[in-house]
C-alpha cells in the first residue's frame, strides 16, 4: 500500500491505495486541478492539496485519519456528480473518476 497525504480545509488526511493505482489518483487530482476553474458554476467542489506520497505511515497524532482509496474516490464521484454544470462537459471528468472507482471496486472484490 501507498499513502497520499492531502490537506484540505478540514485538515490533513491520508488516502491509502495499492501502489499500482497511486499514480492514477495523483494524475486524476492533477487533471481536476487543471479543469476545475473551467467550470461555470459558482460553487466548485474543494480539491485538497497533495502534500506527499508515502510508502509507509506511522501516525503519531490520533486525529489523523487514513481513508481507503475507494472511499475517497467514491466521495469525489458523489461531489462531482452532484454539480449542476450546464456549460462545461463535466461528463469527461466523471468518466475519469468512475474509471478509477471501478478499478478500485474490482480490487476490493478480488481481495474478498
Amino acid at each position: 500500500m501507498r499513502y497520499l497525504l492531502l490537506q484540505s480545509s478540514d485538515g490533513l488526511q491520508f488516502v491509502s491505495l495499492p501502489e499500482s493505482h497511486m499514480y492514477q489518483l495523483i494524475a486524476l487530482l492533477k487533471r481536476l486541478y487543471k479543469e476545475i476553474d473551467k467550470l461555470t458554476i459558482t460553487e466548485r467542489p474543494e480539491l485538497p492539496t497533495v502534500l506527499a506520497d508515502c510508502a509507509d505511515v506511522e501516525r503519531l497524532e490520533s486525529g489523523l485519519s487514513i481513508v481507503d482509496g475507494l472511499e475517497y474516490v467514491s466521495g469525489l464521484e458523489r461531489r462531482f456528480a452532484a454539480l449542476q454544470e450546464t456549460e462545461y462537459p463535466l461528463i469527461s471528468l466523471l468518466t475519469e473518476i468512475r474509471a478509477l472507482q471501478a478499478q478500485l471496486e474490482y480490487l476490493h472484490e478480488e481481495e474478498e
